[in-house]
């Protein structure tokens, strides 16, 4: 959780979607402590109320649990529900509208593939460009 707050969102939703994304990388594991509250508004020098919010919402759904007196743990199953709705973001998100856009400037499903190859090729001579 070394990222850095902006002011494109509400601050407690970029809490919880770092937290989301650290689950994902495996940097949080199911069944590990999260940072409490108070230790996110201390490394984000936030009010602990904006950070609990940010909790709240991963406990309501289900990602985070509490252990009375002990303190945010990541659910079992996490990471899976996780993925599965970013997922299901990304195609509406993203996808549809990729398709939508293609279709009305006369792009088949062929070309678009092509496109997103073409895509990771440039992608990946950047990359080597910069050496990494």
């Amino acid at each position: 959780m070394n990222e850095i707050l902006t002011q494109e969102k509400s601050i407690y939703l970029q809490i919880s979607e770092m937290i989301e994304t650290d689950i994902l990388r495996d940097i949080l594991l199911e069944e590990e402590r999260v940072p409490s509250t108070n230790e996110l508004a201390k490394i984000y020098t936030i009010n602990p109320a904006t950070a609990a919010k940010g909790i709240n919402l991963l406990v309501d759904s289900g990602i985070l649990y509490k252990k009375r007196g002990i303190g945010m743990f990541v659910a079992a199953g996490a990471k899976e529900q996780i993925l599965k709705r970013r997922r299901e973001e990304f195609y509406n998100h993203f996808i549809k509208r990729l398709l939508q856009e293609a279709a009305s400037i006369g792009l088949d499903k062929e070309q678009v593939i092509q496109m997103i190859r073409f895509g990771e090729e440039q992608k990946e001579q950047e990359e080597k460009g910069r050496g990494v």
